[in-house]
Order: structure tokens, then C-alpha cells, then sequence
């Protein structure tokens, strides 16, 4: 099992930024691709940025490109994403969520996931 906890949410206003953190805790935090979610009311969750297990490789959604980052640290069992220019759009629930065997961008592919925080962006 791995427990994932993530922070760092909240309200900020249109162009600010925000850097989300997850912590994770249980199996080895370095045998993980890590991936970010987000889900608005009404829509399905939807992929954000993926970082490989030991960070060397990234990918991200086309909506977020150039405007949010994941990143890692394993010694200390967390990945960020920091998001800049931030847009009314990118209101949603954000999850972190753990993939045992690639960098996908399924959710079905993605074993673990945190209880999620709350992203708002007012215009």
C-alpha cells in the first residue's frame, strides 16, 4: 500500500501560483511513476503531468504546458507541481496518484491516489 497526501491547495486569482505538494508514505516511494489529476464539478478526471520514477522523464497535458511543472524528490517520498499563469480553467480537485509500471496518462493505470485538494482560480 501507499498512502499519498497531498497540500497545498487554495484560492488564488487569475495569473497567480500555486505549489502543490503529495507525500507518500508505505512501499518505496522511488519503484512509482508519480502522476497529477484533476477533476472539475461536473467533467471526469483528467490527466495533468506525469514524472518518471527517478525524474529523468516528464509529460504533460498540451492545457498546462509551459505553465506547470512536476518535480520530485526521493529522500523525501514527494512530488510538487508547481503551477504559474494560472487560469480560471484550471479550477478543479487536484489529485496525486502513484503507477507502479509506466508514465501513462490513464487513471485506470494508477494503483494509488490521495484524497485530493481543492484548486480555485477566480477571474
Amino acid at each position: 500500500q501507499v498512502q499519498l497526501v497531498e497540500s497545498g491547495g487554495g484560492l488564488v486569482q487569475a495569473g497567480g501560483s500555486l505549489r502543490l505538494s503529495c507525500a507518500a508514505s508505505g512501499r518505496t516511494f522511488s519503484n512509482y511513476v508519480m502522476g497529477w489529476f484533476r477533476q472539475a464539478p461536473g467533467k471526469e478526471r483528467e490527466f495533468v503531468a506525469a514524472i518518471s520514477w527517478g525524474g529523468g522523464s516528464t509529460d504533460y497535458t498540451d492545457s498546462v504546458k509551459g505553465r506547470f511543472t512536476i518535480s520530485r524528490d526521493n529522500a523525501k517520498n514527494t512530488v510538487y507541481l508547481q503551477m504559474n499563469s494560472l487560469e480560471p480553467e484550471d479550477t478543479a480537485v487536484y489529485y496525486c496518484a502513484a503507477n507502479p509500471r509506466r508514465l501513462g496518462r490513464a487513471p485506470d493505470e494508477y494503483a494509488y491516489w490521495g484524497q485530493g485538494t481543492q484548486v480555485t482560480v477566480s477571474s
